[in-house]
């Protein structure tokens, strides 16, 4: 008896002959991953948020003076190109509508007299000067007439002689600053709205001065947000803005992201992970992929759901998504990813 108890010993792991299969309930929630060589990348993670491209943006001011009778939008609509977003009452579209009709009316009385004086030139009783002068009068009257249209179409004619604020592009009202019963001026600097479409969006980063020099443009980045954790956004450094901001004392960096499901919304927090290729390869398996036990860093190979292994290995390096390895696992070789710490704790009891 006492010779059986003290002959008993703890194996390592990976000199267990274990003999263990699968069940098929988990095996259906095992994942593979195979052994490869990949560049090794240091990570840098950065703060910044959301915000709508800056080159596919329109900001629409007013080009009258009056006052607002009614918004037709809200705050984060889709708007389509024409349609209208609000209606100004304005005595200046009056003005237009009668330096319109003014100027037509004094079309077709210079059209009269230059006709007329057309026909006494030709006869010898108007002198050659007094018909040019004419033909001037009646230029100058098309040129008004052309003027007063030209400005009524930028307006924007309609049978209340309102003006209506229309959509130049289809999109998302992503700023706002009208309201009905507001007065409007033309000198006023704030624009109406602001539309994007948000197929394309831009992440601006901050970097503060200790990581300045380890960023660079098209470095490759990871993006998630607190909306969609786990959701990843994969893009790169588009641009670095080379000035410091005085108060924060950060430099920001632009990434540029598609949006085509519109998930991705002007103004939320973003976390960017920049990924530094420091211009090594080795071998490479997948973080998740691994188990610390007996200080020591163990993974299970597949082989089938009967033969599965556990190995020692050697880590080098590590991020959030690879651990680098120098020994202890082969290229090729399929490792476990998920349910790998289940797995081990019953190969290992």
């Amino acid at each position: 008896m006492l010779s059986g108890c003290f002959s008993k010993t703890t194996k390592e792991p990976d000199k267990l002959p274990v003999k263990f299969c699968i069940p098929d309930s988990l095996m259906n929630q095992i994942v593979l991953d195979t052994v490869r060589t990949k560049p090794e990348f240091n990570e840098l993670n950065l703060i910044g948020k959301v915000t709508f491209d800056q080159e596919k943006v329109v900001r629409i001011y007013p080009l009258v003076s009056g006052n607002v009778t009614d918004v037709k939008v809200t705050l984060g609509s889709h708007v389509e190109k024409g349609q209208v977003l609000a209606v100004i009452k304005s005595s200046e579209m009056a003005g237009a509508e009668n330096d319109l009709v003014t100027a037509r009316s004094n079309l077709a009385i210079s059209e009269k007299n230059f006709a007329a004086a057309t026909d006494m030139f030709k006869s010898g009783i108007l002198s050659e000067r007094e018909y040019i002068s004419a033909q001037k009068e009646l230029d100058k009257a098309r040129s008004e007439f052309e003027r007063a249209g030209t400005v009524l179409s930028i307006y924007g004619s309609n049978s209340q002689h309102d003006y209506l604020v229309k959509a130049p592009i289809s999109g998302f009202i992503v700023e706002k600053f009208v309201n009905t019963n507001m007065q409007i001026r033309t000198d006023n600097s704030n624009n109406l709205f602001t539309i994007s479409d948000l197929k394309n969006v831009w992440v601006l980063a901050n970097v503060y001065e200790s990581d300045i020099a380890g960023v660079k443009e098209n470095e490759n980045v990871e993006i998630t947000t607190i909306s969609y954790p786990d959701i990843r956004y994969s893009g790169k450094i588009d641009k670095i803005y080379n000035m410091l901001d005085p108060d924060n004392k950060t430099m920001k960096v632009l990434i540029k992201l598609e949006n085509y499901d519109y998930k991705l919304k002007p103004e939320m927090f973003a976390k960017v992970m920049v990924h530094q290729n420091t211009g090594k390869s080795m071998l490479a398996i997948p973080s998740k992929a691994v188990i610390f036990d007996r200080n020591q860093y163990w993974v299970l190979v597949y082989n089938d759901k009967c033969d599965i292994q556990t190995r020692k290995v050697d880590k080098l390096a590590q991020n959030s998504i690879y651990t680098y390895v120098q020994s202890g696992i082969k290229p090729g070789e399929r490792v476990i990813t998920t349910r790998q710490l289940l797995l081990y704790n019953a190969m290992t009891q």
